[in-house]
């Protein structure tokens, strides 16, 4: 599987190779893939899951269009990292439980930023959620790939002997 994606990905950057690198097109085109994904998740679980409505957990209410956030990250974050860890940042040479748990800090992060961001353009700007939604997203996928290629699956230089 990993090698048919990489094969896919990697036919649609020969017309992109002068302009970006190849780790870069292949963060755009996972972290795009994972985003549109998001996005229609989010968007279906707000509409036709919830349908607009606010939810209750444990004694806590809470509005419709942050519940979704929560539910399209339950099938987005394991989608991302496999993806990030396999497919873009697989030259890493950081143990993958370290990764994973860099990962689910910097998605806690993203998360945070998405809550921020979703509560300034739905409650206080009054947008509509899925434009919001799709605002939000813009913002936090700059700040998702620096963090990832820096951070979280970056490559520990190897001491010579």
């Amino acid at each position: 599987m990993r090698q048919l994606i990489l094969n896919i990905i990697d036919f649609f950057y020969k017309p992109f190779s002068k302009f970006v690198p190849l780790q870069t097109f292949r963060y755009l085109a996972c972290g795009g893939s994972n985003t549109l994904l998001d996005i229609v998740l989010y968007s279906m679980m707000y509409h036709f899951v919830l349908h607009k409505a606010a939810v209750t957990v444990l004694g806590i209410t809470i509005s419709g269009h942050i519940a979704a956030l929560f539910m399209s990250l339950a099938i987005t974050f394991p989608t991302g990292f496999l993806l990030s860890k396999f497919i873009v940042f697989s030259d890493s040479n950081l143990q993958g439980r370290i990764q994973l748990f860099r990962y689910f800090v910097l998605v806690g992060i993203c998360f945070l930023l998405n809550y921020l961001f979703m509560k300034l353009f739905v409650d206080y700007l009054h947008f509509f959620p899925t434009i919001g939604k799709i605002l939000t997203t813009f913002f936090v996928v700059g700040f998702s790939y620096l963090t990832q290629k820096k951070f979280t699956f970056k490559t520990k230089s190897i001491p010579l002997p």
